[in-house]
């Protein structure tokens, strides 16, 4: 078991989100208030199918504006003319960055993988400033605790005594406190975006000191991320994006994405995974307060011998969206 730990805490301790780019609030505290609407999101990930005790990830997060503009207008999106795209070319040319504003969010997530368990939750404060008539600004972080649980009765210890650190504990529960920060800067046609998750180093032990991992701990995570818009003609449009992680002392991992999309109702998309896989994703906009997007991934290392795959489903809100628009103005 203490081996097991060891390998684990060199490993990625975040979970992976195949669908982050229709919600990078999850990856970076500084997106929360973007939009003049709540933006609520709740996400469900089967990992690596078939494979016993894989990881299985679920999390609601929401966030918005802590006072909406109140700036009446009507959006291109609002009016939704036939025949024509509210998310044409003639919009973005149009478009301007949002006023200074404050943004608030909150988040639950559950990670569970065989016996070990991962809860957390933590709300976030983010503040968007306009550098100029086009582009903003938002700085943010997150203040929460984690939940790392080992469920001793699953121990498999190959018919061998039973390990005397952990024999008979049950439920083993030890709660830390979790801190993220981010910045965040947005365009007509741009995003990049800069984010630390697990800021404070910590240890973790599940045995009350009959015996202690000296490597066992939780690290700090880096992500970087930038995309660009493409307008392919009035009624498409592309977004080329890429994710950096880096995790001491792993290698830099990345994913690169690209999504198009038709006019502010459906999409499709297609993620590669530096050494793990590829994957594919689709989403529709059900109407101006509802939309679904699903994701397969496909793994290329040796676990596609044992694995059938990974399943990712997320469903969206917007609630409180005064103006009707069918999709987000600042983080397409």
């Amino acid at each position: 078991m203490l081996s097991l730990l060891a390998l684990h805490s060199l490993a990625q301790q975040r979970p992976y989100y195949t669908q982050y780019i229709l919600n990078n609030y999850i990856i970076n505290p500084a997106v929360a208030g973007i939009e003049n609407y709540w933006d609520v999101k709740a996400s469900h990930r089967i990992q690596w199918v078939g494979l016993p005790d894989a990881p299985v990830t679920t999390y609601i997060s929401m966030h918005g504006p802590l006072r909406k503009s109140d700036y009446e207008r009507t959006t291109a999106t609002s009016v939704r003319p036939n025949g024509s795209n509210p998310r044409g070319e003639a919009y973005w040319r149009d478009y301007t960055a949002p006023d200074p504003h404050h943004g608030i969010g909150f988040t639950m997530l559950n990670d569970r993988t065989g016996p070990l368990n991962r809860f957390a939750a933590y709300g976030t404060y983010a503040y968007h400033l306009p550098l100029s008539t086009k582009t903003t600004l938002s700085a943010g972080f997150s203040a929460g605790i984690t939940n790392m649980s080992l469920d001793a009765s699953k121990l498999n210890f190959g018919g061998t005594q039973l390990d005397p650190a952990v024999a008979g504990s049950g439920l083993i529960n030890t709660i830390k406190p979790d801190l993220s920060a981010g910045l965040w800067l947005y365009s007509a046609n741009y995003f990049v975006g800069l984010s630390v998750q697990q800021i404070i180093p910590q240890q973790i032990a599940f045995s009350d000191n009959t015996v202690y991992l000296e490597n066992g701990k939780l690290i700090p995570h880096i992500f970087f991320s930038a995309g660009y818009r493409l307008q392919l003609g009035d009624d498409f449009s592309v977004l080329p994006s890429a994710l950096i992680r880096y995790i001491n002392p792993l290698p830099l991992g990345f994913d690169v994405n690209a999504k198009f999309q038709y006019q502010d109702l459906c999409w499709l998309g297609a993620s590669y995974r530096y050494q793990d896989g590829f994957a594919a994703m689709a989403g529709i906009n059900l109407n101006r307060s509802i939309n679904i997007g699903y994701s397969y991934d496909l793994q290329t290392s040796t676990l596609n011998t044992v694995s059938r795959g990974t399943h990712e489903i997320m469903i969206g809100f917007l609630l409180g969206n005064r103006y009707g628009d069918w999709c987000p103005r600042n983080l397409w």
